[in-house]
């Protein structure tokens, strides 16, 4: 983690390699009828520590248990259940607290415009009544006033007035408008800025408590899953900082729907997101496909960082992307630098031996395979084949015409266009699609790298499939439309070929679309697949 710690001491404070304050405390989580034999493990924890997950996984039996070893170790603990049932004994501190209380007053003057008082009943308690400021008129804050109103008073009397070295908050959203959930997170950000020595833990369901403002952050965060173990990062290295420092200001409330479910397919932009919710009815995997959600993240870029979150977090998102992602970005560094497609091809060695043997020399066998060395042999063929395609002056058929067309207008607007993804996207678009015909125009040295060139990037897209990452073949997601046919990338008037699209697919019925469209149809249906 690159700590170091000011004692040695169990539950020490001692600050992080970016100043963050963190505790060290081992704890270990058994929950047999969720996880089997497996255990939960963890040793550092942030001051603002996150527990999420979808429904069912184990978020409170988890928070209850880390309640219990926090208290074991010397840690006086407070725990504010989802039921609230300890929510009249907060209550009473806005009575017995004068400083809590016009602490809490201002804030919900400011708020709401609003203030409470404390009336005496005969019995000797003390009723809460709320006084409207603006209409000169009271109630009791009981009988006439909103689940949201007295939800925040409770939060923040815990908040406030709490004593213990730790606070755990049972769904602190339950009641609340997303915009007092933000006040109130900033709050708990304020005032563990002010008192570092304090630990919060919250568990939710709302992407407004995923407040991650430093790359930092994301290691207060514990995912809870399914009948499996919650997992967490533990560590990150100074290029996934860099990387994730980069990326939270674009982080957004709608992406952070991931933080709640393992069923998560992200894709790049608007178009492909809408695409794929609408032909989720014609999957077959209902069970797969039940909770699952087609997320856009605004960019190829975009999708190397989610990958690399939901991989150092243990969830088990799944990426739905354009075929020019093989040849930049960060969705490829990240994807080639990941354990599983390298263990795949491990696995496929001995059967892809002699095609390897054709594709490397002896020298180049000696050296470890991997999926960068994979993809650059690919990449290899692709330029020495567009080299020549450029040259062609007459092609003998309306189908090679067009791809010549494109690769010369590629050659016209770029100066040096081999280094470029988009021309190596064409050419490969153009080796798929015209194969055996292509065969007609190439020297035979090129033609015979026609084949082994279309096996590669076969053998490339599944290594990437074994990392969840699912690359539409043909393209984009335009060259799966059955309104217009698009060719080659780059694709003009997108919007308006999907808007097209769009409308034809509200026509039809899930039977319908898996005739109409198979291949995206069967895509999803692997990708759904939680296998």
């Amino acid at each position: 983690m690159g700590l170091k710690s000011s004692s040695q001491d169990k539950g020490s404070i001692f600050k992080s390699f970016k100043g963050a304050f963190m505790v060290e405390l081992e704890t270990k989580v058994k929950i047999p009828f969720l996880w089997g034999k497996a255990s939960f493990t963890k040793c550092l924890w942030t001051n603002i520590n996150l527990i999420v997950g979808p429904n069912g996984s184990g978020k409170t039996l988890l928070a209850q248990e880390l309640k219990n070893q926090f208290s074991q170790a010397g840690f006086d603990v407070t725990f504010l259940k989802s039921e609230r049932s300890d929510q009249e004994k907060l209550l009473s501190t806005l009575k017995e607290n004068s400083a809590i209380r016009e602490k809490i007053e201002s804030v919900l003057s400011n708020m709401f415009g609003k203030a409470i008082r404390f009336e005496e009943k005969s019995d000797g308690t003390f009723v809460p009544i709320v006084v409207n400021k603006s209409r000169g008129v009271e109630y009791n804050l009981k009988e006439g006033e909103c689940h949201g109103l007295r939800e925040i008073l409770t939060l923040l009397v815990a908040l406030y007035s709490c004593t213990t070295k730790v606070l755990i908050l049972d769904e602190p959203e339950l009641h609340l408008h997303p915009q007092f959930q933000l006040f109130f997170m900033n709050e708990i950000r304020r005032v563990s800025e002010d008192e570092p020595e304090r630990i919060f833990f919250l568990i939710t369901h709302s992407p407004y408590f995923i407040d991650l403002r430093f790359a930092e952050d994301l290691l207060g965060v514990v995912v809870c899953h399914v009948n499996r173990v919650p997992t967490y990062i533990d560590y990150l290295s100074d290029k996934d900082e860099m990387l994730f420092r980069r990326f939270l200001p674009r982080f957004n409330t709608y992406h952070k729907q991931f933080f709640f479910s393992d069923n998560q397919i992200f894709v790049e932009g608007y178009t492909d997101q809408q695409m794929f919710t609408n032909l989720l009815p014609a999957v077959n995997n209902k069970s797969g496909i039940a909770g699952t959600g087609i997320i856009d993240v605004g960019g190829k870029d975009e999708l190397g960082v989610f990958f690399k979150v939901c991989s150092l977090l243990g969830t088990d998102g799944r990426i739905i992307t354009d075929l020019d992602s093989l040849f930049c970005g960060k969705l490829r560094d990240v994807v080639c630098d990941d354990d599983r497609p390298q263990c795949w091809l491990d696995a496929q060695f001995e059967k892809q031996r002699s095609f390897y043997r054709s594709l490397f020399s002896k020298r180049e066998m000696e050296t470890p395979l991997t999926l960068e060395k994979l993809i650059r042999r690919l990449e290899a063929f692709i330029i020495n084949i567009g080299k020549f395609i450029c040259e062609v002056e007459n092609p003998i058929s309306p189908e090679i015409d067009i791809f010549v067309e494109k690769v010369h207008s590629i050659y016209s607007k770029y100066e040096k266009p081999e280094g470029l993804d988009t021309f190596k996207t064409v050419v490969l678009q153009g080796i798929c699609g015209l194969n055996e015909k292509l065969k007609d125009i190439l020297p035979l040295p090129l033609a015979l790298t026609v084949v082994p060139a279309i096996n590669l990037k076969n053998l490339i897209l599944a290594a990437f499939e074994s990392a969840r990452v699912y690359i539409l073949p043909d393209g984009c997601i335009e060259h799966y439309y059955t309104q217009s046919k698009i060719e080659y990338m780059p694709v003009s008037g997108k919007d308006r070929l999907f808007h097209a699209e769009l409308e034809f697919i509200n026509e039809c019925s899930p039977q319908e679309l898996s005739r109409e469209y198979p291949l995206l149809v069967e895509l999803l249906n692997r990708a759904s697949n939680r296998s």
